[in-house]
């Protein structure tokens, strides 16, 4: 990763991860939007599914995603056993020697990460506010944990009476790595990160009385570092005492150091003293990179349910945007939070409330101190988005006309994402196009007993809609069925996308109506859900949709085109179409392939066919 300047316009590498990741980062940059930062956020893969679907949870394209970014913002990752992960792979990598390697393991050694920072704060009454530095290459974690020891481990641990009765080969052994290096420029950043936020005193986390060689040697290197510090105070304390004080004394702290075990511990230990992890941030940092994410891991059994706490991603966002050179609007974030934590009016299950992700994120943004209010359109339930330009009709026809392979690649050609991540075609051979009309469903709290008419909404759609419906993704309850389907046919609804599930899908395919969704259940999402709003900009994925931006669909899956580009669109995707169609021809009258596209153009088909004669790419 390059180090960013101050000045810089930054870029981040946003990677959703596993379950609740990607809910969380959605929410996140929902209120980070409302800064208007000098950011720009590109999407990756990595995680779970990249493991199961490739062999490998950090593919070659996030690999150079990072490499070309600032820094990079990560959501949350899920790890399993040896045995779990080999079973879940696609069957063709079974049985093909792939190893699973933590992400995150990996993202910290290959990028040098040595220092994961965990601030402590407490966001209720102010009364301690304290940071644990944990190393992240060696000690206890640095990899070597062997069982069945070779000679030379053998002849350290033999006179053990423990080893000595089970042999080497039914002993194990786990080595504490501590190095001059490693020590050192821990030391450096630590005492660097308490002069930068006000602290007066680094205490130093390990285990002297037992651990006495590795524990003398980080003493030695903690005195001779210190000298260049005189305003900092420095202590060693045992383990085991500073877990004790952190829950009763936990104001005393300023900065806490500690080997990788011991400082993985304590942290979380720490976020346990801030009220839970779904209020704890971290990043993880080194001389020239740097990754952050919130520390609760990626929650499965609470995937799409928007029952995840935001506060912990909307954090770690804070304290990214300090390391990016943006403390200010970090803080102003912090601050929001802490408003939003402390009302504990719009607070997550965790906190002792029921509001969801979402909303949790909304208020946390409505405490923000904007500084051009009027020029941000705050969403509310039955509000509207700002307007997006009028697309004519017949454009809308043209693009409905086209495969979205060929819209795609206009995308493309343009730098614009388009597609609406897994939400895939349920009604075979549908082809359609139409304005977006955004709708936004919420979980509700059962135990009232309402009914909800959660689609009433329909009755207000426009004709030529395409019905555009974000539930988190969700496949607890469905948000679509027969009788939507056949109201939406009679208001001249083109189709409907479903960020969530449908159901009676028997019905809708035999409707011919075009319905794609995310899932598909049985389970009815009355009193499951209500309506949140209608007529909003949503974001799926990594795609924006706002209302009246062209929503273009057939049995590849869904696209956003913006409004404002809806007609250069479909210029360059009717212009991909005839030098494809031009290149078939071609080669059925006896051309070479390779010789037909470089004729017609195929580098930049979007040109139309014979523009370009430059080769292939």
């Amino acid at each position: 990763m390059k180090t960013p300047q101050p000045t810089e316009r930054k870029s981040v590498a946003v990677l959703p991860g596993d379950g609740i990741g990607p809910e969380v980062v959605d929410a996140a940059l929902r209120t980070v939007d409302r800064l208007a930062l000098p950011l720009d956020f590109r999407f990756g893969e990595i995680g779970w599914e990249c493991w199961r679907q490739e062999g490998d949870p950090v593919p070659q394209r996030t690999w150079k995603l990072l490499a070309e970014t600032d820094t990079c913002l990560l959501g949350a990752i899920t790890s399993k056993p040896l045995r779990e992960a080999e079973a879940e792979l696609t069957p063709s990598l079974r049985g093909t020697g792939r190893k699973f390697v933590s992400p995150v393991i990996q993202l910290r050694q290959r990028l040098g990460l040595y220092a994961n920072i965990r601030p402590v704060t407490d966001l209720d009454d102010g009364q301690f506010d304290f940071t644990v530095i944990r190393e992240n290459t060696e000690g206890l974690y640095a990899g070597f944990d062997v069982r069945g020891l070779d000679e030379a481990l053998w002849n350290v641990v033999r006179e053990h009476p423990n080893a000595e009765a089970s042999g080497p080969e039914e002993s194990s052994v786990t080595l504490r790595l501590q190095t001059r290096f490693g020590i050192d420029r821990l030391l450096r950043f630590s005492f660097a990160y308490a002069e930068a936020h006000g602290h007066r005193r680094l205490t130093v986390v390990d285990k002297p009385m037992v651990l006495r060689q590795s524990s003398n040697h980080l003493r030695e290197r903690l005195e001779l570092i210190s000298r260049d510090h005189p305003d900092i105070e420095t202590e060693i304390l045992n383990v085991d005492a500073v877990a004790l004080w952190m829950v009763r004394r936990p104001e005393r702290f300023g900065v806490l150091v500690a080997e990788n075990m011991f400082g993985d511990i304590l942290s979380d230990l720490g976020a346990g003293v801030m009220g839970g992890l779904g209020l704890a941030p971290s990043g993880n940092i080194g001389d020239h990179g740097s990754y952050f994410e919130p520390v609760h891991g990626s929650a499965p059994a609470l995937a799409g349910q928007d029952r995840a706490n935001p506060m912990a991603m909307l954090l770690t966002v804070a304290q990214m945007l300090d390391h990016l050179g943006l403390p200010v609007p970090g803080e102003d974030l912090r601050g929001a939070v802490r408003t939003v934590a402390r009302a504990r009016r719009t607070v997550t299950y965790d906190l002792g409330g029921n509001a969801g992700t979402r909303e949790v994120a909304d208020a946390v943004t409505a405490e923000l101190p904007l500084e051009d209010a009027e020029s941000v359109t705050v969403e509310v339930p039955g509000g509207t988005a700002e307007p997006v330009a009028d697309v004519p009709a017949d454009v809308v026809d043209r693009l409905a006309a086209l495969d979205t392979a060929s819209v795609s690649d206009a995308l493309d050609s343009l730098g614009l994402p388009g597609v609406l991540a897994g939400i895939d075609a349920r009604v075979p051979g549908a082809r359609t196009a139409g304005l977006a009309y955004t709708v936004t469903y919420q979980p509700v709290d059962r135990s009232d007993g309402r009914f909800r008419n959660a689609a009433n909404y329909l009755d207000d759609v426009p004709a030529g809609s395409f019905v555009v419906v974000d539930n988190g993704g969700s496949t607890t309850c469905t948000n679509w069925g027969s009788l939507l389907t056949s109201v939406a046919q009679s208001r001249g609804v083109r189709g409907t996308a479903l960020h969530g599930s449908a159901r009676d899908i028997a019905e809708i395919r035999a409707a011919g109506y075009p319905l794609f969704s995310s899932g598909a259940t049985m389970v009815s999402g009355k009193n499951r859900v209500e309506l949140a709003a209608t007529g909003r900009q949503i974001t799926i994925g990594e795609v924006t949709v706002r209302p009246g931006d062209v929503i273009v669909a057939d049995d590849n899956g869904v696209l956003v085109v913006p409004a404002e580009q809806a007609a250069e669109v479909a210029d360059r995707a009717e212009r991909v179409e005839r030098t494809e169609s031009a290149i078939a021809g071609a080669v059925g009258d006896g051309l070479r392939l390779d010789e037909a596209r470089r004729r017609f153009g195929y580098a930049n088909p979007w040109e139309g066919p014979g523009s370009s004669q430059s080769s292939e790419q």
